[in-house]
């Protein structure tokens, strides 16, 4: 088993930033701003060829109280998993009341805690750690996660019983799923749902996702990475500047993902701000499943006009499965992970050259181009230009011609063709140069001037 390292403390003691440092990623959303992080988040770290997972946990001790009862359960959930602790603490502000009750909680544990003084860059260590000596812990380190200060101490003390790295160590693939929507749809319950236990904060208020969290799960063999992504919500409301950081990590984190679950309210039907997300999931080419929360309850005739309105105004985005779930009482959620691979395979799927060229003539035979300057456009042959989403390369002449009607024409058709699901299909259209555009034919120049030779000297001979 990979070794577990927590990282705890109050909120705004750099808890993130270390994450970010030990992890060598940008994972952990870092701003001047008490209680940004609010779930656990997961990271790999390594070393010298000791591999570990770090832990960054929500800060004890914000304004909200409700808030923080429950980002206190999940840094609870840390340290049940954790083999090791880092509990952080300022050594600018230095010790705090919130710092003597963490104490006291780390204190009754049975495993290692590493007392970490962390923002010491300019200052003396042993002046910085002097306060701390109170809470009663031997292994005190001073360090500057922002600047690397003491990191490379701490984790030589740390991981020197940490197993080595086996080489040659053979993982499975793991398919990223993001979950996408507005706020407070209901992304984190069904997070919750899937996995058995109260994974990450769930409160009753639009917002309380802030950062991307990613959770490893394992089903039917198959590993998973499930990111929980904060709701997007219309441009005009974001008004926080930590939101507009977690719109970021959302966008990246669709980015990053191979297949997305965007979420709708099946109360409010689909907004503008859905549809405008669901654009970017498409353009982005990820394979997508759409996700109806909050089905349980409504009347048959509320459910027919959901799903009617729906037909109309997904048009652009009728290759994707839809599921009417429930992610609080669990129904159609069992589902989702077929969809998951139906839409993961389609969009890995491999097409040989000879295939798919010759379905384009089929295609083409069937229902020809239109006529461009009297001329017609020819569509020589095809073939796969990437994956994930799969990209078909068509090449011919006077491409650059072909009507949109007709492209959409064949998007489709390859689509169902080829038993594409819950994948977008890219066409790109190549035209063939014609070496000899804009150049004169010299030798038919040469064949007229011979002529001309050949009159005069007729001429001459009469």
């Amino acid at each position: 088993m990979i070794p577990v390292i927590a990282l705890v403390g109050r909120p705004n003691v750099g808890k993130s930033t270390l994450f970010n440092r030990l992890t060598g990623t940008q994972d952990a959303l870092v701003a001047d701003f008490p209680g940004l992080t609010r779930d656990r988040q997961y990271g790999d770290a390594i070393f010298e060829e000791r591999p570990f997972i770090v832990v960054d946990t929500g800060g004890v001790g914000v304004d909200d109280q409700a808030i923080d009862s429950l980002m206190s359960k999940q840094s609870e959930f840390a340290l049940n998993e954790a083999d090791s602790v880092f509990f952080l603490v300022d050594g600018r502000s230095g010790l705090t009341p919130i710092d003597h009750d963490i104490a006291t909680r780390l204190r009754k544990i049975n495993k290692p805690v590493y007392l970490i003084v962390n923002k010491i860059d300019g200052l003396d260590e042993e002046t910085a750690t002097a306060d701390f000596q109170s809470l009663g812990f031997t292994d005190i380190y001073g360090i500057s996660s922002s600047h690397g200060r003491g990191i490379v101490p701490l984790l030589k003390e740390v991981t020197a019983p940490f197993p080595i790295k086996i080489e040659n160590e053979i993982l499975s693939d793991v398919i990223k799923i993001a979950f996408a929507g507005r706020p407070n749809v209901g992304k984190s319950t069904l997070i919750n749902r899937i996995l058995g236990e109260d994974r990450v904060v769930v409160y009753d208020m639009p917002g309380t996702t802030r950062d991307s969290i990613s959770i490893p799960f394992e089903r039917d063999d198959q590993k998973y990475m499930l990111i929980d992504t904060a709701g997007v919500r219309r441009r005009s409301r974001i008004d926080e500047k930590i939101e507009k950081f977690s719109v970021i990590k959302t966008l990246q984190s669709i980015k990053e993902s191979q297949v997305c679950l965007m979420m709708v309210d099946a109360q409010e039907t689909l907004t503008d701000q859905d549809l405008h997300l669901l654009g970017y999931i498409i353009e982005s080419g990820k394979a997508l499943v759409i996700a109806v929360n909050k089905w349980d309850g409504l009347l048959e005739d509320q459910k027919e006009h959901i799903k009617s309105e729906l037909s109309r105004r997904l048009h652009f985005a009728q290759f994707a499965k839809i599921r009417f779930i429930s992610a609080l009482h669990g129904s159609g959620v069992g589902s989702l992970f077929k969809d998951f691979l139906q839409a993961y395979a389609s969009a890995t799927k491999v097409f040989s050259t000879p295939q798919v060229t010759r379905l384009l003539e089929d295609l083409v035979n069937k229902h020809p181009p239109p006529l461009v300057n009297g001329r017609r456009i020819k569509m020589r042959y095809a073939h796969i230009g990437g994956h994930n989403p799969p990209v078909i390369v068509i090449h011919g002449n006077q491409l650059q011609a072909l009507p949109d009607s007709y492209k959409r024409y064949l998007q489709k058709s390859f689509t169902e063709h080829l038993k594409l699901i819950g994948t977008p299909l890219k066409l790109e259209f190549k035209s063939s140069n014609n070496p000899y555009k804009d150049k004169k034919n010299k030798l038919s120049e040469r064949q007229i001037q011979r002529k001309r030779r050949l009159m005069k000297h007729v001429k001459r001979n009469r």
